[in-house]
């Protein structure tokens, strides 16, 4: 009994300590995609180990040794030197939320949500007036929020219009929505200093995709300059996008996970018996 009872165990604590360790695998490497200077970082320590391989296979010594105190030092440096990215990921870990606001909504109020998103989106592209508007999902935007300035009114897209619209004191900062609710005005976020994006994009577009690389939010951007619409998730920009891609889009993004299995299951069921059914059909 004892013997089973330690074997179970046993067998647990192996596969509990694969899962961690897979865990922050993952979650490492969703940061460094989406951050150039851990990119390099891992470029770096990639390159050491290969020279360090190579001084041994070779019999450099002066080499090797000075390697070696590199290796000894080093992780003390770069704590030092990637602090800021450090605390980043820290900081999101301590954000995320075990049931963000986006997943108590019911059907109806997600639509009405994307519904009047669209709808100032839409007016605001016309009239060439730039707006950001940031959608909290699972990672709490607590921190911008308490910078800006807080509203807690329920969605409208006049409201959203007249926010953005111009000389209104928050109209160049962003907007932050929390469910179903336009949380706080005049938020700012951090720009991206991604080298691949364009150059043409402006401050506005670099602040979107910026608070995407560090948050799950989602952020729709309306070009002051040209009246295009675009979404920026994960640190990836969808740009140029029309109205219908951008409800789209929007209620994609804001469907809970599971509801989202739920729906891929029941299209697969219902894949299978048409399949059935023709095969059926095709033996009569």
């Amino acid at each position: 009994m004892s013997f089973n009872f330690l074997t179970i165990w046993d067998t647990t604590r192996k596969i509990l300590d694969i899962i961690i360790l897979w865990a922050l695998i993952y979650t490492v490497l969703k940061n460094i995609k989406n951050n150039v200077k851990l990119s390099l970082l891992i470029k770096g320590i990639l390159f050491i180990i290969i020279l360090n391989w190579l001084s041994n296979w070779l019999g450099l010594v002066k080499v090797g040794y000075l390697l070696q105190y590199i290796i000894q030092w080093g992780p003390i440096a770069l704590i030092i030197i990637f602090q800021p990215e450090i605390r980043n990921v820290l900081e999101q870990l301590g954000r995320s939320q075990l049931l963000g606001r986006h997943k108590v909504l019911t059907v109806d109020e997600r639509e009405k949500l994307v519904y009047e998103i669209a709808q100032a989106a839409d007016y605001l592209r016309k009239n060439r007036i730039g707006a950001l508007i940031v959608l909290e999902r699972d990672n709490s935007l607590n921190d911008y929020i308490a910078k800006s300035k807080k509203l807690y009114a329920d969605i409208s897209s006049e409201l959203l219009i007249s926010i953005f619209f111009p000389n209104n004191p928050l109209h160049d900062s962003g907007v932050i929505i929390q469910g179903d609710k336009i949380t706080s005005a005049g938020a700012v976020f951090p720009t991206s200093d991604n080298v691949r994006i364009s150059k043409r994009l402006g401050t506005r577009h670099r602040a979107a995709l910026g608070i995407s690389e560090e948050m799950d939010c989602i952020s729709l951007i309306v070009s002051e300059e040209t009246g295009r619409l675009s979404i920026a998730i994960g640190g990836e920009l969808f740009y140029n996008l029309s109205i219908d891609e951008v409800k789209l889009k929007l209620l994609d993004e804001l469907r809970p996970k599971k509801l989202m299995l739920e729906e891929e299951l029941l299209d697969e069921k219902e894949s299978d018996s048409q399949t059935t059914k023709s095969n059926h059909k095709s033996i009569r």
